[in-house]
Order: structure tokens, then sequence, then C-alpha cells
């Protein structure tokens, strides 16, 4: 019989197990750091969500204050794990958080244009507020003058006086139907105009969506006669908007109207009346609780 393996090989692989054994008995096997809680990890990764200024130290730093003590190359591991990139590479901003952070100073408005039954193309100005959504009609005509844009901002910044708005800013496109004039009213009453770019609609996304909007739940389903009938139509649904419709851009909450407290009593749900209110011969509606 041959043997594949000398002599001093296998003397070998012997010593190496009895070391082996001897250093697994001389040495208990230490356990290694146990992982981190799962609600530290996560409050970790909504502080930097929540500022992204913020780098390890400084979010280490933030849950001492909290009473959270964890080491900071644990802060610094849970970042690396969830692939959140270092502080400086989180800062820089993009026009969704850029407009999310100013928008109780932002208004936008724009045209948009209808054609009634009789072929006249009429021109809509509305405004819309960007911290609630609210939308005002500022009003439509077959003929967007200068005078008539102008009386339009000064009607505007009048009632944003009267509802005791504070507006900074207004975003609009570059439409030759706004006036040298507009912007002069608009400066008067402390607001600086904000040139959209060319072609660039999602700059004034919020607009452009309430357009879309009002097209698919009120122009497009209605035969508009004339301009009366026009501007009729526009205040009712301009008060569905704010006060009935719910906005998922705000919570699912109403331009006017908080979010009533949820309804917990079971008895109260079981007995649930609800009543419908319609406008414009039913083409929209609302609904409420019974009194």
């Amino acid at each position: 019989m041959r043997l594949l393996v000398r002599p001093d090989t296998v003397l070998r692989w012997h010593r190496d197990l009895v070391a082996r054994r001897h250093a697994a008995r001389s040495w208990p096997k230490r356990p290694g750091r146990p992982r981190t809680v799962r609600s530290i990890r996560a409050l970790v990764l909504r502080l930097a969500a929540e500022n992204p200024a913020w780098g390890y130290r400084r979010l280490h730093s933030e849950l001492l204050v909290l009473g959270v003590k964890v080491a900071a190359s644990t802060v610094w591991e849970i970042l690396k794990e969830a692939g959140i990139p270092p502080a400086p590479e989180r800062t820089s901003s993009t026009w969704a958080n850029c407009l999310r952070s100013q928008a109780d100073a932002l208004l936008a408005c724009d045209f948009f244009e209808t054609v009634t039954l009789s072929g006249a193309r009429l021109h809509v100005l509305a405004v819309i507020e960007h911290t609630n959504r609210r939308i005002r009609i500022l009003g439509a005509t077959a003929h967007p003058t200068a005078s008539w844009v102008t009386q339009a901002a000064k009607n505007l910044a009048m009632d944003l006086e009267d509802a005791g708005r504070r507006a900074r800013y207004m975003i609009r496109d570059r439409d030759g139907k706004f006036s040298e004039l507009f912007d002069a009213v608009l400066k008067d009453a402390e607001i600086q105009v904000v040139f959209g770019g060319v072609r660039i609609p999602r700059m004034n996304s919020l607009m452009e969506r309430w357009i879309q909007t009002c097209r698919r739940e009120l122009l497009d389903r209605t035969l508009i006669w004339d301009q009366r009938h026009l501007l009729h139509a526009l205040r009712e649904f301009e008060k569905f908007y704010n006060d009935h419709r719910p906005h998922q851009g705000i919570a699912n909450a109403r331009p006017l109207c908080a979010l009533p407290r949820p309804i917990d009593n079971p008895k109260q749900i079981a007995r649930l009346d609800i009543r419908r209110t319609d406008r414009l011969g039913g083409l929209l509606h609302g609904y409420q609780h019974v009194a």
C-alpha cells in the first residue's frame, strides 16, 4: 500500500489540531458587538433624512442630547449600511426641496385657454398658493390687455392683504400677456416675480397640475356658453376646490379646512349618516356628516 502523504505531514496536521483545541479551551470565545436596537437605527436614519447637512458626528451629538448613548462609529456604520452618503454630498439642493422650504412665501400664476360653444377663445388667469394649495381665479377675458392684467394684479394684492397673507415671490412664465405693470404692482406689494425657464413647465408644476385638474374635472365635462357662464363655473369650482376637495400634497387636507379628527367610536361609525351636496347641477359632489 502506498501512502499519498509523508509522515512529517501527518504529524504536522496532528500538532495543528492539538494546538487549535488547546487555544479554544484556553481562550473562551467572546461575543461580538450586539446589533444596534432597531428603534435607534430608525432614529438615526430619520435625523439624517430631515437634516441633510448633519454629518455623523453632529447626528451623534443630537442623540446624546436625546439621552441615546451610542458610539459615533456606530452612527457612521448605520449611515454606511443604509447607503447614505456623507453630509457634503447630501446638502446639494433640488428644485423640489427649494420650493418646499419656501412654500409659505410662494405664489404661482398662469394663463390657460378654453373655447365656448360659439368658438370664442377665452383666457383665464389663476393663482395658487404653494403652502396650502388655495386657488384664486383672477378672471377670464377674450382680450387679456395690459390694463386688464394690471387690474387683476391689483385685485390679487388686495385679496392677499385682506386675508393676511404675506407672499414674497410669484412664479410665472414669460408669456407676453404679463405686462410690465403687472410686475410693478406686485413689486409695490413687496412680491418679487420669479421667471420660469423656457419650456420647463416643471418649474411651475403646481400651477400646471391645477390647470390639468380644472380641465379634467370641469372644463372637459361642461359646455361653456359664454364668458359669464365660464366665470360662474370657475367660481363654483374654486369654492369646491378650496373647501371640499382633498389634496395629497398637503396630507389629504383641504386648502381652507384642516382634516377632522378620525372617528374612533364604534357606535359613531355604525351610525354614519353622510349627505351629498351638489354643485353645477351635480357635476361636482361634496360630502359631509348630517348634523
